[in-house]
């Protein structure tokens, strides 16, 4: 095999320096916490630039909103099919593949001399995106001593906590001082330095997964399902397309999504196990706990977008919007990594759940009816990031724990496909009140739906019960 065909095709080992040392898990650890970093960072800077692309291209929000949602519908399409290539091919090798085309996307998007151009490069950079976040949590699992695995999630949770905290601030900063095409160009240097990192102090795969095939009518389906759904939604945001092409969008939304249950039923290798949903006895079903969390980041990411449209007829400037915006997500890093240390130890996960979702609805009802001002806002983001931070691990504990250990990696799958398309959903469902109902009113109307979707948390408390624990403990 030449030599540069295998650079490019085969896993390259640590230098023996670095994978004898005592420090060597930390350091490969902290290397994925770069990547976990950037995720988080790009997913909340991205919605400070709405306004500035809107002038910039001159569209409107129904077309601006695709610079996310592009990203978004990529990822919940290549993540479980992604990670069980990786798996048969090398997960430190696809994680590099993953920051290369991360970060050149990333280039290109500060480039782009048009909006679609833009859209394309995003869809682009979400691949890159899939490569890495499919391939984290076992990169840090492969590393790491089994004595000090809560260490290390913790700390690539933290670093996830740290870039979702810092986007709007940094997004805000960036907009307001460098212009919008620095939200993405900051990624550059970063992805570079990630790359030789990565290259020097990741592990190679020691075991592989021979046999598994990707079903890819499954992922076309799937991304066509979700794609119609958010086109028919962006259409009656504004989007300037004619209305009949929504009624053929929906046509096609529930045409695909037939089709991929009727694909997943008979699947050997399945993006969504079906027989998972459903309860049966000894088993529950995680149906409901997927709904909740799909919720829950809805309501999460609602919020970042609805909140610099607020403050922007306002009279605020981006920077101010941004640092406001910080409250959310900083509430909810706050949470997800104090909480087991600050809760009572006798609050199991169903109470936990029960707990955010409470101060989840709580903070949704707030925002309903209290101003949007730059000096109440802060306060109620911060108790919504506080519930959704509790609420969060909770339920995806829930969730996993109810799934046989020999689906745990198509579950997980079916976790983060829920998270992207709850995400997407709560920038369509926002953007498309906002065009609906003018003015004010479509701020209580967008802040009302977030509400109606931050109640649908509730069934998360029913997963399991003692039926789930004793399938928990058979399965340990």
């Amino acid at each position: 095999m030449p030599r540069g065909w295998a650079l490019l095709t085969q896993e390259r080992p640590r230098p023996g320096r670095i994978r004898d040392h005592a420090w060597a898990w930390r350091l490969a650890v902290a290397t994925v916490c770069f990547g976990a970093f950037m995720g988080q960072l790009d997913a909340t800077i991205v919605t400070l630039t709405y306004q500035a692309l809107g002038r910039q291209f001159h569209a409107g929000p129904a077309a601006v909103e695709w610079v996310s949602l592009a990203y978004l519908l990529t990822l919940v399409a290549l993540l479980v099919p992604v990670g069980r290539f990786s798996d048969a091919h090398g997960r430190k090798l696809m994680y590099l593949y993953g920051f290369g085309v991360f970060t050149l996307a990333s280039a290109a998007c500060g480039l782009a001399p048009t909006l679609a151009a833009l859209v394309a490069f995003r869809v682009v950079q979400a691949v890159g995106a899939a490569l890495m976040q499919a391939n984290s949590v076992a990169l840090v699992t492969t590393s790491a001593p089994r004595e000090r695995m809560r260490t290390a999630l913790g700390m690539q949770a933290a670093g996830q906590a740290i870039g979702l905290a810092l986007g709007p601030t940094v997004g805000g900063a960036l907009v307001a001082t460098l212009g919008w095409r620095w939200v993405f160009l900051v990624n550059v240097p970063v992805g570079i330095v990630s790359l030789i990192a990565g290259h020097y102090l990741l592990p190679r795969t020691r075991q592989r997964r021979t046999g598994t095939r990707v079903d890819g009518v499954g992922v076309l389906l799937l991304a066509l399902t979700s794609t119609s759904l958010m086109l028919g939604l962006s259409v009656f945001s504004g989007l300037g397309w004619p209305l009949w092409s929504a009624a053929v969008l929906a046509v096609a939304t529930v045409l695909a999504g037939w089709l991929l249950i009727r694909r997943q039923r008979t699947s050997a290798q399945p993006l969504v196990d079906l027989s998972l949903l459903r309860s049966r006895p000894g088993r529950p079903g995680i149906g409901l706990g997927l709904l909740s969390g799909l919720c829950g980041y809805l309501v999460l990411f609602g919020p970042l977008v609805l909140v610099p449209v607020v403050l922007s007829r306002q009279g605020v400037g981006v920077m101010t919007s941004g640092v406001v915006l910080t409250a959310l997500p900083l509430g909810f890093a706050l949470a997800a990594t104090t909480a087991d240390r600050l809760l009572p130890r006798g609050l199991d996960d169903h109470r936990r759940a029960f707990l955010g979702t409470a101060l989840t609805v709580a903070a949704l009802a707030l925002l309903t009816v209290l101003p949007m001002t730059t000096t109440v806002l802060p306060l109620v983001l911060v108790l919504l990031g506080l519930g959704l931070g509790v609420f969060t691990p909770a339920n995806n504990t829930l969730v996993m724990g109810a799934i046989p250990a020999e689906s745990a990696g198509t579950g997980g799958g079916m976790v983060n496909m829920g998270r992207g398309l709850g995400t997407a959903l709560g920038v369509a469902a926002v953007t498309l009140m906002l065009h609906v109902v003018p003015g004010m009113s479509g701020e209580r109307a967008a802040a009302a739906v977030l509400l109606a979707f931050g109640l649908l948390m509730i069934p998360a408390g029913r997963i399991g019960g003692k039926s789930g624990a004793r399938w928990v403990r058979r399965s340990a």
